[in-house]
């Protein structure tokens, strides 16, 4: 994006308003943590799961509670951290650890989708349910949890530095 652009953005009358309100941009914000709540307290459980934790119960019922969690969080995440982003723009394209966090963001949504095609690939349910999870899933689940554990560190870092 052009600094112009970005310039443009954070002077549009709304975002401006958000800027200076005593009241809504703590409730973006707290949209903002609302979300990263949801989607971190759902795909952490999930990825444990795929690990190894709680094998007495099966799979499918972490993935289909927990997957539409993660995503209802991810795009309450997205929307209210796109209104943060635009009352200060210019400072956050600039910023490396704000380059790192969406890097991963898009790395962890990347990996997301491919375990998601894993699940539909592989025959998941007819699994015994203590069986071990494949490779791929163990493999998958190690790199979310990683993934979205550096995002939340480094969005609150954003806060701070």
């Amino acid at each position: 994006m052009t600094e112009q652009l970005l310039v443009f953005v954070e002077e549009l009358a709304f975002v401006s308003a958000l800027r200076n309100s005593t009241f809504m941009y703590p409730l973006v914000n707290a949209g903002h943590i609302l979300g990263i709540s949801m989607l971190i307290g759902g795909i952490v459980p999930l990825d444990l799961r795929l690990l190894g934790l709680w094998r007495n119960y099966p799979v499918m019922v972490f993935v289909d509670v927990l997957r539409v969690t993660s995503a209802v969080g991810l795009g309450l995440a997205i929307l209210f951290g796109a209104l943060l982003f635009a009352t200060a723009a210019v400072d956050y394209v600039g910023s490396p650890l704000f380059q790192a966090k969406i890097s991963l963001v898009l790395l962890g949504v990347l990996n997301a989708l491919i375990l998601g095609r894993t699940f539909k690939r592989m025959d998941i349910q007819s699994l015994p349910m203590r069986a071990r999870m494949p490779l791929a899933l163990r493999a998958g689940a190690a790199l979310s949890l990683g993934v979205w554990i550096s995002v939340l560190i480094l969005g609150r870092f954003l806060g701070y530095f």
